[in-house]
């Protein structure tokens, strides 16, 4: 388990190449939810999400040998654009294997970085991918299941627990749980008294299908939400989350695409829907808690087209 010096580290370490994100009170999330909401803008992060933190973290931290043997990652989306392009900042030359299903968006940005990209036919399919990339002599940047990426991605909660001193509940995205376990182990450390609640996408479900069955286990992925699509969790984020959330939450796609239409009208703000599934999440959040919860979201990405989000919305009756 990492600890707060680690992600104080992290943070020191990737000042000047990543955003400090705004940390802002959300008047019409407020009004739509019946709570006070404070936002945590990763979405205007480099790169587009909350991913270039635990990127930069782990490129600054290679010798200079893994950094001239390159590096490879196995990416949904997100990770794959934040390493291709800290990559190049950094002059490390980078390899990202992605499903077919991933985004175009995200394949594109991966191509223009500058990295050598690697198509599969799904995710299981690119873990295997990069594990042999690795075997072969390629440093992995793993998009969680690494101290030195869960870190920093930390930095986020650190500058959460700044900036935000009187939310009771924070919610936070699960793909394979990198952020929400550094989420949770700056906010334990800073903010004890504070719940800390995950969320999930049905099909999606590693971290759920995890807690369930005591340990990590492979999990069928059907979820639209390619950046949430972990084929497992790993044993280090399984073991975070036990041990510092709450809960892990689970709700539809169609649910979380229409949480991405409310970020829009309400919030002003545009989001993937690995951000838009925390506003049904906090419906069920407030409904158990109670009277007298101050919600914080973290808007983890906001890497989804408009051709995107009109497809899905279509998809789902939600124009």
């Amino acid at each position: 388990m990492i600890g707060i010096t680690d992600i104080e580290h992290a943070a020191e370490q990737i000042a000047g190449h990543v955003v400090r994100t705004p940390t802002l009170p959300s008047p019409g999330l407020s009004a739509l939810l019946g709570a006070p909401v404070t936002t945590k803008l990763e979405l205007l992060q480099r790169t587009g999400s909350f991913k270039a933190r635990g990127a930069t973290a782990k490129l600054l931290s290679l010798s200079e040998a893994e950094r001239a043997a390159g590096v490879v990652a196995v990416s949904g989306g997100n990770h794959g654009i934040a390493l291709a392009v800290m990559a190049a900042a950094l002059d490390v030359k980078a390899t990202v294997v992605m499903p077919r299903s991933a985004p175009a968006r995200s394949v594109e940005i991966v191509e223009s970085a500058g990295a050598s990209l690697r198509l599969t036919e799904d995710m299981d399919g690119a873990f295997s991918l990069v594990t042999r990339l690795r075997d072969e002599g390629l440093t992995l940047v793993h998009p969680f299941d690494d101290p030195v990426v869960i870190a920093g991605q930390g930095t986020v909660g650190l500058e959460f627990a700044e900036d935000a001193d009187d939310i009771t509940d924070v919610l936070v995205s699960i793909g394979g749980g990198g952020l929400i376990a550094g989420v949770a182990t700056a906010l334990r450390a800073h903010r004890p008294g504070v719940r800390i609640w995950g969320v999930e996408t049905e099909g999606a479900q590693a971290m759920s299908e995890a807690l369930a069955a005591d340990g990590p286990v492979p999990v069928t992925l059907s979820s639209i939400v390619s950046t949430l699509s972990a084929p497992s969790v790993s044993r280090l984020t399984y073991d975070h989350v036990t041990a510092l959330v709450t809960e892990v939450l689970v709700v539809p796609d169609r649910e979380a695409v229409r949480g991405c239409l409310d970020l829009a009208e309400h919030a002003k703000v545009w989001a993937e829907p690995a951000a838009g599934c925390l506003l049904p999440a906090a419906r069920q959040v407030l409904q158990r808690v109670g009277d007298g919860a101050r919600l914080g979201l973290v808007l983890c990405g906001g890497n989804a087209t408009t051709a995107d989000v009109m497809a899905w919305s279509e998809r789902f009756g939600l124009r």
